[in-house]
């Protein structure tokens, strides 16, 4: 939806400082690509540079944020959070795609299944015996829904995703290409020298406004459920193991591997790869840095990194004592050398 920068900026709460606020705005677009009749943000100083050359028509700062060299076509939208203020900018100019409430008859759909009439349903998606789906979900192309699977409201799952019996989701639940929910957890127990199958028969319970990315798999529970809390984002190729609780506005990116049965609590932080092993609890608000490898519980509101983890200024300290290795050996080496000298001439 176009709209003028005058417009715009009376939504986003924003004050303008130069140019002509008469200007339509078509798109928003990132500061270094932006043309004529866009939106972008400036949010980083590392990037002031890149305004001076800016064909963008407007550019959403921080009232407090110094610059020069400004265009002068370029209107300023001083706010106090630009980068809030350049989403809505971003979910008002662009046209998100909506797919029609449309049932499509190449769907393979049982007739116990309870759809509501304003769904969609793609072709060559499979809807099992039991299924509810609630108002304005989206089922994409070639999605498997289980037998009793619970679907919430406006929910979209994008193409192949796969939902195995008995899951639960909440409302507003976005769920990727390739992903895998509620398939078997990973339990053997170890007898007569062969590995015995520990029954899978719980289920997987996901809240409200979670997002999971695409190829990301989530296990069900053994007995219970695996459990992801509301408002939790889960990146690409992320594995979450069985019974695992997790809890809501947790983050957790990609390829980092989750084993069974811990519990990550509300606005946790697990980036890239890192790696946590079974029965460990992330405290409230914690960090675990990137390829950090995990093995005992981590308490709230702290950061660790390595592996295996630890504080993250008790981690640091060590790769530098690690990288003065070489050159204290090249000392000792020395020393060594001098005390032999010392020694051959007492």
């Amino acid at each position: 939806m176009a709209m003028t920068i005058k417009e715009l900026a009376a939504i986003c709460d924003a004050t303008m400082e130069g140019g002509d606020s008469s200007q339509t705005l078509t798109a928003a677009n990132d500061i270094t690509s932006a043309k004529n009749g866009q939106v972008t943000q400036l949010t980083q100083a590392r990037y002031r540079h890149c305004l001076k050359e800016s064909a963008a028509s407007a550019c959403f700062i921080a009232s407090d944020f110094e610059i020069q060299d400004v265009p002068e076509s370029l209107v300023l939208l001083r706010c106090v959070d630009p980068e809030m203020a350049f989403i809505k900018a971003v979910e008002l100019l662009s046209s998100p795609v909506k797919y029609a409430a449309i049932i499509s008859s190449q769907a393979v759909i049982s007739d116990n299944a309870i759809l509501p009439e304003n769904c969609h349903i793609g072709a060559f998606a499979v809807i099992n015996d039991g299924v509810q789906i609630g108002e304005s979900s989206e089922i994409l192309a070639g999605v498997y829904v289980g037998q009793n699977v619970k679907i919430g409201k406006n929910c979209r799952i994008y193409p192949y995703a796969v939902i195995y019996d008995s899951v639960e989701i909440g409302d507003n639940v976005t769920i990727h290409s390739g992903s895998v929910i509620g398939a078997d957890g990973f339990g053997y127990k170890f007898r007569n020298g062969q590995h015995i199958k520990v029954p899978q028969i719980g289920n997987v319970v996901i809240g409200d406004n979670v997002e999971i990315g695409a190829n990301t798999c989530v296990d069900r529970g053994a007995l219970g459920s695996t459990a992801i809390g509301a408002g939790s984002k889960i990146d690409n190729l992320v594995q979450i193991g069985h019974n695992n609780k997790i809890g809501q506005h947790v983050i957790v990116c990609g390829q980092t591997g989750i084993s069974g049965s811990c519990t990550i609590e509300n606005y946790a932080i697990l980036a890239g790869s890192a790696g946590i092993a079974d029965h460990v609890k992330i405290g409230q608000g914690a960090v675990v840095m990137a390829r950090a490898g995990v093995a005992n519980d981590v308490a709230a509101k702290t950061q660790v990194f390595g592996s295996p983890a630890k504080e993250k200024r008790v981690a640091y300290r060590e790769q530098v004592a690690i990288s003065q290795l070489p050159d204290l050996i090249k000392t000792i080496k020395q020393l060594e050398a001098r005390l032999v000298q010392l020694e051959s001439k007492s």
